[in-house]
C-alpha cells in the first residue's frame, strides 16, 4: 500500500480573546489505503469522514488548542472511536471548546506516531500557542505544523497563549534545519517548503511577526 496524504478544507469561525474570525482550514489525513490519522479536525467532521472512507481511522491529532483545530475533534471521536491526542501545554485552550471532556493522550516531545507504516515524529513547537508541536515525517519529507510555519512567515502571535519570540525559536531551531525538500503542509493556506522559508528568518524577525 502506498502512502497518501489526503485534505480536506473546512470553513468556520476562530474565537479567542473576545473576537470571532471567519477561517478556511486544512484538515489533514495521512495514511495509506487500509489506516489513517487525521490532523487538526476542524469544522465538520462530517466531510472529513467522507475522505477517511472505509479506512480505519486510528488517532484524531491536533497539533494546537484554539477552537478551530479542535471543535470537530469529538463528534469525530464518537463516531469512529479514535482517541484524541494534544500537547498537555494546549490543555487551557481545549478546555474552552471542549470543557466536559479531555484528550485521550497527550503529545510528547520525541514521540513517534505510526500510521500505516508511516512514522510521523512529535516535535514541540510553542508559540503560537504553548503546545503546539509538529509532525515530521523524514522517510517522505512531510511537515504537518499546525500554525506555526505558513508561506511566508511564522503563525500569528499576540494574543493569548502566544509569544513572538518563542515561535521563532521553534522554527529556527526545528523546523527550518530539516531538509529544505520537505514540504510544510499548513493549517491554513498553501503548502510551502522548508527552502522556500528558510531564507527569510531574518525578515520575519525584523518585521516582528
Amino acid at each position: 500500500m502506498s502512502a497518501r496524504v489526503d485534505l480536506v478544507r473546512t470553513s468556520g469561525n476562530f474565537v479567542l480573546d473576545g473576537g470571532t474570525f471567519a477561517v478556511e482550514n486544512n484538515v489533514w489525513v495521512i495514511g495509506d489505503e487500509r489506516e489513517c490519522i487525521v490532523v487538526d479536525p476542524a469544522h465538520d467532521p462530517d466531510s472529513i469522514l467522507e475522505t477517511v472512507g472505509s479506512r480505519s481511522l486510528t488517532a484524531i491529532v491536533c497539533t494546537h488548542g484554539h477552537n478551530d483545530h479542535v471543535n470537530g475533534a469529538i463528534p469525530l471521536a464518537d463516531k469512529v472511536g479514535a482517541p484524541v491526542l494534544l500537547h498537555p501545554e494546549d490543555r487551557e485552550l481545549w478546555d474552552q471548546e471542549n470543557p466536559e471532556r479531555r484528550p485521550d493522550w497527550s503529545l510528547s516531545e520525541d514521540e513517534v506516531l505510526t500510521v500505516a507504516g508511516i512514522d510521523l515524529h512529535v516535535l514541540h513547537t510553542p508559540g503560537h500557542t504553548w503546545g503546539s508541536v509538529s509532525l515530521h515525517v523524514p522517510e517522505h519529507g512531510w511537515l504537518f505544523g499546525g500554525d506555526t510555519l505558513f508561506q511566508g512567515g511564522p503563525g500569528a502571535t499576540g494574543r493569548s497563549y502566544s509569544d513572538f519570540d518563542t515561535i521563532i525559536d521553534s522554527i529556527s531551531r526545528k523546523l527550518l534545519v530539516l531538509d529544505g525538500a520537505t514540504t510544510v503542509y499548513t493549517g491554513h493556506g498553501p503548502t510551502t517548503t522548508i527552502a522556500d522559508e528558510a531564507p527569510h528568518l531574518d525578515e520575519w524577525i525584523a518585521r516582528g511577526h
